[in-house]
């Protein structure tokens, strides 16, 4: 095999765009593998593990587009290369094409839909704020999916924003479902009498498809971004999300989803929950023993308030508040669960050898990763990762799995330049193999994240590759587990079951959720 590549300095091409010309061109006979992204670091690293990095490519900046081709042979790599620079040539022309006239301002785009009160702000971070004062300024509820915002403007907006009746859902807010409508990356949820306020998109993503698959729904999804509940920004919308759920007639149960709070966040938000009678669950993604700054523990502020120490957990005590059922039976049920998943995992246990000892976690969902982490760290200990919980287990190398390891594949230092792992699933899938290949390896763990602007199909490319890396392990006779869970349901363009199906085939052991993926992953090396 030979690898050939071409730097295009000052090229800046989307890149969801960049991601389909790569798959156009790894389908060309004699091409093994090809990569269509710009030069950051973090791309040029994966580049070298991919063995897809030559002379040409180092120098190249982040504002570059590198196109990298392994192939049979030089003639082979060369036509590939021109064929990319033929089809990124055909969409520029095509982009500049005519076609129905589109609005070229948000401005423009208001005054031709007059009746619209959301606006959806996409754009690179530097352009982000003006978009999103423009948009509140006319009026318009915003959701902020950019991220790169400075913090001081987030504040500001925020501030204008409660000030003046709105919502801005964001900076980062990657899911919202208002009024049945997703937005972002959102799934097909029912409507129903549960409301969710979240700084966390897949959690929010993760406890609306768990609340639909027990036959629920929901009234609204709010989701605020990963940074309002810091000490800095204050839970400004985190707040405002709790009043309007609390104010919400169709609203009977409330659950509260967040990475962990500021302290005096966390003291506003168990406050706030006092303020209304409806039940409210609060899942943190903490220990189950957090306590707040003044030493109380929320369980004894209002006989309203539930705390849960895991999504599944979560969502169940949501659903059985909805319909006035026990909660203490509700947390008998998932705790028989529990139970049996320790049963089946000691029975695989027995099938490992001595040498496979570390559990390895491969996320898409930030918010899944965490509650990995949070789970195997409670069960195993020391566990690594490139966004640990402790700093002292931070990857040295966050494209090298160590001992324990749970990987955000969707952190900044992956996406700069690339699609996020809910849409492009090449980053996963060779990080995949590589973990295969370790012997000191006994259990995969992975989310997969459907729903509205998700990957359409994840379990093609997933479960050839989970079958792949079963081939690796079984030709040097080691027994190779892989779990996961699907985040999505039936009414999904993918389809939950589809995918589920998938998974299985390939030989995925598939659970309900991925609190339920964690512990039995953990329990299989214990």
């Amino acid at each position: 095999m030979i690898v050939q590549t071409l730097s295009k300095p000052g090229e800046y091409r989307d890149s969801v765009a960049l991601m389909l010309l790569a798959r156009e061109l790894s389908a060309l006979p004699g091409v093994s593998d090809v990569a269509v992204v710009m030069g950051t670091p973090a791309n040029k690293a994966l580049l070298r593990q991919a063995g897809l990095l030559n002379d040409d490519a180092p120098a190249a900046s982040p504002n570059d587009l590198v196109i990298a081709v392994k192939a049979k042979d030089a003639a082979t790599a060369r036509a590939a290369i021109d064929k990319a620079q033929q089809l990124l040539a055909q969409k520029a022309a095509s982009a500049q094409a005519g076609g129905a006239a589109r609005p070229k301002t948000l401005r423009s785009a208001i005054r031709a839909t007059p009746g619209a009160n959301v606006a959806v702000v996409s754009v690179a971070g530097q352009y982000a704020t003006a978009q999103a004062w423009d948009a509140l300024r006319a009026g318009l509820h915003v959701l902020l999916f950019s991220d790169h915002v400075a913090l001081e403007d987030e504040i500001a907006l925020k501030e204008y924003a409660r000030a003046h009746g709105l919502l801005l859902m964001g900076p980062g807010a990657g899911t919202a479902i208002i009024n049945g409508v997703g937005l972002g990356f959102a799934n097909a949820v029912p409507r129903g009498n549960i409301g969710i306020v979240a700084a966390a998109g897949t959690g929010l993503q993760e406890v609306s498809t768990l609340v639909a698959k027990a036959g629920a729904g929901i009234t609204q999804g709010i989701g605020v971004g990963g940074r309002d509940v810091s000490q800095a920004v204050g839970g400004i919308m985190m707040l405002e999300g709790l009043k309007a759920l609390q104010a919400d007639p169709e609203t009977r149960v409330i659950v509260v989803v967040s990475k962990m709070p500021a302290a005096s966040v966390t003291e506003k938000i168990v406050a706030q929950v006092g303020q209304s009678d409806k039940r409210t669950v609060l899942a943190l993604m903490a220990n189950s023993k957090w306590h707040m700054a003044n030493g109380k523990s929320p369980y004894a502020i209002r006989h309203t308030l539930y705390t849960a120490t895991d999504l599944h957990e979560t969502a169940a005590l949501a659903v059985a508040l909805s319909r006035g059922e026990s909660v203490e039976v509700a947390r008998q049920k998932l705790a028989a669960e529990d139970r049996a998943l320790a049963a089946r995992a000691r029975g695989l246990r027995r099938k490992l050898t001595a040498r496979q000892r570390y559990a390895r976690g491969l996320y898409a969902g930030g918010t899944l990763c965490e509650e990995t982490l949070r789970l195997w760290q409670a069960a195993l200990g020391e566990v690594w990762s490139n966004a640990p919980l402790d700093p002292r287990f931070k990857l040295p190398d966050s494209n090298v799995s160590k001992r324990h390891s749970a990987i955000d594949l969707g952190e900044e230092e992956f996406t700069v330049g690339r699609p996020h792992p809910m849409i492009d699933n090449t980053l996963r899938v060779r990080r995949l193999l590589q973990e295969a290949r370790d012997p000191s390896v006994a259990v995969i763990a992975l989310d997969m994240v459907i729903g509205y602007g998700a990957h359409p199909d994840p379990a093609s490319e997933l479960g050839a590759a989970i079958a792949e890396a079963k081939r690796i392990a079984a030709k040097k006779n080691r027994e190779l587990v892989f779990v996961a869970s699907v985040t999505g349901t039936e009414g999904d363009p993918q389809g939950l079951s589809r995918q589920t199906i998938a998974l299985r085939k390939a030989g995925a052991i598939v659970l309900d959720s991925n609190a339920a993926v964690a512990k039995f992953a953990s329990a299989i090396v214990q």
